[in-house]
């Protein structure tokens, strides 16, 4: 057998013998609904399983980053790694929870960068920033999982339903997860998944799936307070646990084909969208029925 041969074997062997790396983009629409938290807490509980996490934060410096959360302060960035100035563990802050945060600010890399060829672990969490015109950043459209965050109440539900409507005519997006934040009472944030699950099934023909939800805690903003998340700092604590259990049903999440970049530019102007735009009838009984969710 030729050595050509021979290291294309091998290296067929390493690859088939490697778990494969499962992006997720964390989002949200509307003001403030936790997805950074989220994000930060799913990746402590997922490191405190014994994953190997890195956390991209495409958020730009500042005191709701991730990067400032957790007091990191990375060496680098994304643009530095894609670049070969530095490795993704050397631009990279270990937070003492054991997940490695990054920067990634929006346009500061190629669009066409895929992070599973940078980092040698096992889950990549995309806190994600969507554009000024609400669109996901080409990271964030490699994702295997894209998770939307939102509050139980009717401007979040409303925000949420209309921002999921521009993602699936501008990236042809047909897959998600919901996660409900800041829930008093979980029957009530059920109901409000089933509700937005239907009406996104009926009206875009988007699949959503529950990812869980997240009981509103006292100790979320005492863990802020000292750099940490409330995995780490309050891990008996109700949202901790809560995160835990979505933690845990990440590895159960089947592999689906990822979300693809899509020409953002003709998109909306495709002649198979458009046909797939309501008739203002269905506008009007797809509002009734968000609205309805939101005062559920």
């Amino acid at each position: 057998m030729s050595k050509l041969v021979s290291d294309q074997a091998d290296g067929l062997r390493r690859l088939l013998a490697q778990p494969s790396v499962r992006i997720i983009a964390i989002a949200s629409m509307g003001n403030r609904p936790g997805a950074t938290t989220a994000a930060m807490n799913l990746g402590a509980a997922l490191a405190h399983m014994g994953k190997d996490v890195l956390l991209l934060d495409e958020h730009r410096p500042g005191p709701d980053s991730a990067c400032a959360a957790w007091a990191a302060d990375p060496l680098g960035t994304l643009a530095d790694v894609v670049s070969q100035r530095l490795t993704c563990e050397g631009a990279a802050a270990r937070t003492e929870c054991g997940v490695h945060v990054l920067p990634a600010p929006l346009g500061g890399q190629p669009d066409h960068t895929d992070p599973r060829l940078l980092w040698d672990g096992d889950v990549i969490l995309v806190d994600a920033a969507l554009d000024a015109v609400g669109s996901l950043s080409p990271l964030a459209r490699l994702a295997d999982e894209l998770v939307v965050v939102l509050q139980p109440h009717p401007a979040s539900i409303t925000a949420t339903y209309s921002g999921i409507k521009r993602l699936h005519y501008a990236h042809a997006l047909q897959q998600l997860r919901l996660l409900v934040n800041g829930v008093a009472d979980p029957e009530a944030a059920r109901q409000t998944m089933a509700n937005l699950v239907d009406t996104g099934s009926r009206y875009l023909a988007v699949s959503m799936q529950p990812a869980g939800w997240v009981r509103a805690d006292p100790h979320l903003p005492d863990a802020r307070r000292l750099a940490r998340t409330v995995v780490e700092a309050f891990p008996a604590s109700p949202a901790a646990v809560d995160f835990r259990v979505i933690a845990a049903a990440v590895a159960q999440w089947p592999w689906r084909p990822a979300v693809r970049p899509q020409d953002a530019r003709t998109a909306l102007w495709r002649p198979e969208a458009l046909a797939l735009e309501p008739s203002a009838a269905q506008e009007e009984e797809r509002d009734r029925r968000v609205h309805r969710t939101g005062n559920h």
